[in-house]
């Protein structure tokens, strides 16, 4: 009688401690990259001293964007009530729904306008900068915030959308280099894939175009603002909107005049709705406010600059088509 010897062999699925093993690995060499970090930042700055660009305080450490921390939480946030429509300040003693004076008169061809914070202190400083000093690695974090102003419209926007931002004219972008709204809704769009991964936005740059170089708007009144953009925007391919909703951005939205004309230019072209969202915003207060001032850049117009005349100067004119 013969035995016969069978051998088994079980594999067995243990990754716990394979998992385990990873992470503490990864923070170990995350822990000892902060060790290292901090020398390295202390050394740099001490050898390459660099100073914010907005208050001129000492960075405590290598950036890419020459801004501090304290200036960035110094940013002011929207807050208040505000136009349902367009966010532009609103009375609370009245009874009317909460839509200014000019939404009411005449609706923008737009649903809803958001922005981050307002167009003043830090956050013009900000933008300057960005603009005007060509700073570019600032837009990554003004990009962000642009962002934190685009999920205001979560759960009431479409999920899908084409993002255009307001063009520059062929002049004034040669001779900037680059048009800030793009570079804002790029960042944008990186940090909303992060947290709105269920958002499909697709930016499309070359969907509305600039026919004219509008001229500086800097001491134009309201009015004068909206026939100096009326028939600026045209639509390269009717075709390419048709149907979408559309998310237009730009830096800055003062009266709502070059967002209502482009707005306006995108609906006629066929799209289905248009959103709009900026960086900031400038205050009804700080526009009168900034009637008199000469402090703006001579070869660019700046969004607070101008004064807001009296509600009775709301005409029909903001939806009217180009003359």
């Amino acid at each position: 009688m013969v035995l016969r010897l069978e051998k088994r062999c079980v594999f067995r699925r243990n990754y716990g401690s394979l998992t385990s093993d990873l992470l503490s690995r990864t923070s170990t060499w995350r822990a000892v990259a902060r060790v290292l970090r901090s020398p390295l930042d202390a050394a740099s700055c001490a050898f390459l001293p660099s100073g914010c660009a907005l208050c001129g305080s000492p960075l405590p450490r290598l950036s890419s964007a020459p801004i501090c921390d304290i200036c960035g939480m110094e940013v002011p946030v929207l807050s208040g009530p505000a136009c349902q429509r367009c966010g532009d300040d609103v009375d609370t003693s009245a009874d009317a729904p909460l839509l200014c004076r000019a939404c009411r008169l005449a609706p923008p061809a737009f649903e809803r306008a958001v922005a981050h914070a307002f167009y003043q202190d830090r956050m013009r400083s900000a933008i300057h900068a960005l603009k005007y000093d060509r700073m570019h690695p600032a837009a990554r974090r003004m990009g962000r915030m642009l962002a934190q102003a685009i999920a205001q419209l979560a759960g009431e926007a479409p999920a899908e959308m084409s993002v255009v931002p307001v063009p520059l004219h062929r002049s004034r972008r040669a001779g900037r280099g680059f048009n800030q709204a793009r570079l804002l809704a790029t960042y944008a769009l990186k940090a909303l894939r992060a947290s709105h991964p269920e958002w499909k936005l697709t930016i499309a740059p070359a969907a509305l175009m600039r026919l004219r170089a509008t001229e500086s708007r800097a001491s134009l009144t309201p009015h004068a603002r909206r026939v100096n953009v009326r028939g600026a925007f045209s639509v390269c391919d009717p075709a390419a909107v048709k149907g979408l909703h559309i998310l237009l951005v730009d830096d800055i939205l003062t009266t709502g005049a070059t967002v209502r004309a482009a707005a306006l230019t995108l609906k006629r072209a066929g799209a289905t709705t248009v959103w709009v969202a900026t960086l900031a915003r400038a205050r009804r207060a700080h526009r009168a406010a900034d009637a008199n001032k000469t402090d703006f850049s001579p070869s660019e117009p700046q969004g607070g600059s101008v004064s807001y005349t009296k509600p009775a100067s709301v005409d029909s004119s903001m939806n009217q088509p180009s003359s």
